[in-house]
């Protein structure tokens, strides 16, 4: 197989008058001049055509707890092999990863990640489930995360997106066959809390998430709490009860701690203010609600939505599964209640 590390054509765009492009992968549905790119900084419009400026290239790559994408009801205490490049079709005022979402391809040193063989090595060799296309946006990097989901999910390894959500529905369609489970975020229940934080539109996001959910796409919701932004009742309540509506009560939903940075710098997130958005979401009929980024509590824990009996008990890296299988179902082993945990048996091809 070919060395993969190259500019190359980009999918869903059309060609417009003058040479201009316009991008369609995105929300942002950029019409992109020649020799520019678009608001995410590696799709460029060159001669006419839209290229993929990272195809192959990552700025970080590692061997994580599927725990830390996060999720927590997909394959627990299992290994992903991460790969994350540069770029992000959003700009948050409080990115927490700024330092590779906000940057292009001309300033950023890079890896070359090889061939698809290569990358299936890397995950045996690692002892890895699957990959993860985290880090940054993975929509924009969609060239190469499709051709590589495509071969490394036909080998029976899992495949994750850890996305913003901000992607039109045809790419999300033409990927959801090999895509086996996503992280979305919700950044704030309101429009005008989107433009404003992020610089893009809060329905598209919600679009996202409800069309992965009904392609069968395992799907789990975390939201970063943010003083002064998105942590009000008002907003909790509501992300809380869109969730339930929209994916239903048992779709894991994490509501992280927020830390100064980037151009955002309201104080960090308190553990009281934590604790009571996730009573706000379990108020609001969620049944599997985790706190993320705070010292190891309770929170973090699965129990059964019937009894509250353990089923999954985490500590940093390691994972205590304590549920029973049947027929590939995860079941509460006091009271046989069917749990919403993906943990199937996998013959690799």
């Amino acid at each position: 197989m070919a060395q993969t590390s190259f500019v190359k054509e980009a999918q869903f765009y059309e060609q417009r008058d003058g040479k201009k492009v316009q991008c369609q992968l995105c929300a942002h549905n950029c019409i992109i001049a020649e020799n520019k790119t678009g608001i995410c900084g590696v799709r460029k419009n060159l001669d006419g055509k839209l290229y993929s400026l990272i195809y192959g290239k990552a700025s970080s790559i590692s061997s994580d707890p599927v725990e830390k994408k996060p999720l927590y009801h997909f394959y627990p205490g299992s290994s992903v092999l991460s790969f994350g490049a540069v770029g992000c079709n959003l700009k948050c005022q409080y990115c927490q990863n700024w330092q590779i979402s906000q940057v292009n391809p001309d300033n950023y040193s890079m890896k070359t990640l090889g061939t698809a063989d290569q990358i299936l090595s890397q995950i045996r060799r690692y002892t890895c489930s699957g990959v993860a296309f985290t880090y940054n946006e993975p929509t924009i990097w969609y060239e190469f995360a499709y051709d590589m989901a495509k071969i490394i999910h036909a080998r029976n390894y899992y495949t994750i997106f850890v996305s913003n959500g901000y992607m039109n529905p045809e790419p999300l369609k033409k990927i959801a066959p090999h895509l086996d489970a996503m992280n979305i975020d919700l950044k704030a229940i309101t429009e005008e809390k989107y433009m404003k934080m992020s610089h893009a539109r809060m329905q598209p996001v919600l679009d996202t998430a409800k069309l992965a959910h009904e392609l069968g796409i395992h799907i789990e919701i975390t939201t970063l709490v943010v003083p002064g932004f998105n942590d009000n009742v008002e907003d909790l309540r509501t992300m809380a009860k869109w969730i339930h509506d929209n994916l239903g009560s048992e779709t894991a939903y994490h509501l992280t701690r927020y830390h100064p940075d980037y151009h955002y710098n309201a104080p960090a997130t308190s553990l009281k203010k934590l604790i009571e958005a996730f009573e706000i979401s379990k108020a609001e009929g969620l049944d599997y609600v985790y706190l993320g980024n705070i010292m190891k509590t309770d929170y973090e824990n699965t129990r059964c939505k019937n009894c509250s009996t353990p089923l999954v008990k985490r500590r940093t890296r390691f994972v205590e599964k304590l549920y029973s299988m049947k027929d590939d179902q995860v079941t509460c082993p006091k009271c046989s209640t069917v749990i919403p945990i993906v943990d199937r048996r996998r013959k690799i091809l």
